[in-house]
């Protein structure tokens, strides 16, 4: 039983590269899967609709209480999974009947299942941050700069990064990855604000990618407001500048360096943001 689970598996695997979906999603789904099978202390041809109500109610109790938006995923992963096992293209509703007497059935259903009705599914606690709390964290992150450079230690060159990172970040409204992947010449000028000169958009080349597809381009104007715009320009033109890497003593077309002069990874920027601590 184990072992035609394990081949379920992997087809539903082999499905989905040759679909062109990212590692990261196909591992998520996997471990879904195989978390589903062990709550339900069945295999697939054993699941009913009963298994994924108690899942869900599993997930929705207790302090550890999912988001909404967590919960129609695993909805949505459950559902495929099913549906691969059904198409009778991969023949495994056969093969179970063969084997086990038994085959799998569709367990999620449109009155089991989690909908999704709103565009916006986040927290509702959740909110932007007002303009005193934007000059704060700005103020904050050249403060850090200024405190590292008069400490006499390492640190200088990285806090700037960051300091730049996080405010381009917000200029442009731009995603972790997008930002990460961001160089110098992707730095354009924008006609509707000449006092921006060629800063005043930035032409994304990594943008998120739909269904496996490849990365999306667009061109991202600013997004700021006039009370930010100053120093944040600023800042956006020395991130342009600083085009030199003091590691290596060359010029790079990256614009940002990470340790090593290596272009940073969205992980990377994930840390970076996480460890400014207001």
């Amino acid at each position: 039983m184990a072992a035609v689970f394990e081949a379920m598996l992997k087809g539903w695997e082999r499905q989905q590269r040759s679909r062109l979906l990212g590692e990261a999603t196909i591992t998520q789904r996997e471990r879904l899967v195989r978390r589903f099978a062990e709550f339900a202390e069945g295999f697939p041809w054993e699941w009913n609709a009963s298994d994924v109500e108690d899942f869900t109610v599993s997930l929705t109790s207790g302090e550890g209480r999912l988001a909404h938006s967590t919960i129609r995923g695993y909805h949505l992963s459950l559902r495929m999974f099913c549906d691969y096992l059904l198409d009778g293209r991969y023949g495994w509703a056969g093969e179970c009947e063969q084997r086990f007497a038994a085959i799998p059935s569709q367990v999620c259903h449109d009155f089991n299942t989690v909908a999704h009705l709103s565009e916006y599914e986040g927290r509702p606690g959740r909110r932007p941050f007002t303009y005193d709390e934007l000059q704060h964290l700005f103020d904050f992150l050249d403060t850090r700069v200024e405190r590292v450079q008069r400490s006499g230690r390492k640190g200088a060159w990285a806090a700037l990064r960051d300091a730049q990172m996080i405010k381009t970040c917000y200029a442009y409204g731009l995603r972790r990855r997008e930002l990460c992947n961001l160089d110098v010449a992707d730095l354009r000028p924008n006609p509707h604000m000449r006092q921006w000169g060629s800063y005043g958009a930035v032409h994304v080349r990594y943008g998120k990618g739909v269904r496996g597809g490849t990365p999306r381009r667009r061109t991202e104007p600013r997004t700021l407001s006039s009370a930010s715009a100053t120093a944040c320009r600023s800042t956006i033109r020395s991130a342009a500048m600083a085009g030199f890497c003091p590691t290596r003593r060359r010029w790079r077309s990256a614009n940002w360096s990470a340790r090593r002069s290596g272009r940073p990874t969205r992980w990377f920027c994930r840390n970076s943001t996480a460890a400014v601590d207001c």
